[in-house]
């Protein structure tokens, strides 16, 4: 069963910057997790979007359109 958390986009990405992997969902937070490895960091980032989801509800507060589902439409 998909989790509303699922339609959003996760990016992981190495930040020589911060010199660790960075973990970001551009739709729901400006920040973000990180981590010197990449699979924890999804992890990470997956369970951080599903809280930042729960936040919404708990809020009343509509959740974004997913970027992916505004593509698909185009």
């Amino acid at each position: 069963m998909r989790s509303p958390a699922d339609v959003y986009e996760k990016i992981v990405y190495w930040s020589d910057e911060d010199n660790c992997f960075i973990g970001m969902c551009p739709e729901l937070s400006y920040g973000g997790v990180h981590g010197d490895d990449a699979v924890e960091v999804f992890k990470e980032l997956c369970e951080a979007v599903d809280e930042w989801v729960e936040i919404f509800k708990e809020d009343g507060k509509p959740l974004p359109e997913p970027k992916r589902a505004v593509l698909e439409a185009a």
